[in-house]
């Protein structure tokens, strides 16, 4: 599959002359740009089919009897779909990561929910990071300026350690982080390695908050008011990102502090 994708990258995108002179799209060029269209118009057909609605404390209220009693009597069927629609969701750029997760801690525990999390998370990045290597790592490689390409080939030399530090601390949108590293030659197995270790921390973060969500919105429901996910999200776990990333950091500080010597 890393062999096809490098393959696409490299093949020649000159657009053939028709007979009348006018140029026409190359089956190359169209075969290259299809995944890239392919997630956006799964994108724009699961906004307009309202998924968006279904990701959201509001829908888990309404339905936490009918998803608890479906996951304890389907446990291996329950975990496998919810395992396929997180990666479907990371591999289309839906933003449902936090809420998913948290959906994940409270139907499977913060153990198994955050393996999965981890799972369809990674597969689905992996899917997304190949699609854009494919359609637009080679073009937009070429239009970087000489001051980014520098950076670029930092970044490439020690691209795990990049990547792990990014995975841990989300300065950036995950989607973002899942396309980016399209842009500098990052190994796939080392793009696969640093998000499922990287997102860890935060899964099971986000899993154990998830295991409380049932007081939240017991709370809100007494209240009258709706449940937010802000409510399960403290200060303390804030800071604790922030902890992981800097000692995540230090290896890579190290190595260029020695460079520079």
């Amino acid at each position: 599959m890393i062999t096809t994708v490098q393959d696409d990258i490299e093949d020649d995108t000159t657009v053939p002359e028709a007979k009348d002179g006018q140029k026409q799209p190359s089956k190359s060029l169209i075969k290259k740009f299809a995944p890239l269209a392919v997630i956006i118009g799964g994108l724009g057909a699961a906004y307009a089919a309202g998924v968006q609605d279904y990701f959201s404390l509001n829908y888990l209220a309404e339905s936490r009897a009918m998803l608890t009693g479906f996951v304890a009597e389907q446990p291996i069927l329950s975990g496998m779909a919810f395992t396929s629609i997180y990666a479907t969701a990371v591999a289309f750029s839906f933003p449902a990561a936090s809420i998913l997760t948290v959906f994940a801690g409270f139907l499977f525990g913060w153990l198994a929910g955050g393996l999965m999390v981890a799972v369809g998370a990674t597969v689905g990045a992996t899917a997304i990071f190949l699609a854009a290597k494919s359609t637009l790592g080679a073009f937009l490689r070429e239009k970087m300026p000489k001051r980014v390409k520098a950076m670029a080939e930092g970044f490439e030399k020690d691209a795990f350690s990049y990547l792990l530090v990014l995975r841990i601390a989300p300065v950036f949108p995950f989607f973002v982080t899942n396309i980016a590293p399209a842009l500098f030659k990052v190994k796939v197995r080392d793009y696969v390695i640093a998000t499922f270790l990287g997102i860890l921390p935060g899964t099971f973060a986000y899993a154990y908050l998830g295991e409380g969500v049932g007081s939240v919105i017991d709370a809100a429901e007494a209240s009258g008011s709706e449940p937010s996910i802000a409510d399960l999200v403290t200060t303390e776990i804030t800071l604790a990102f922030v902890g992981l990333a800097v000692v995540a950091a230090i290896p890579v500080i190290v190595r260029k502090l020695k460079g520079a010597k």
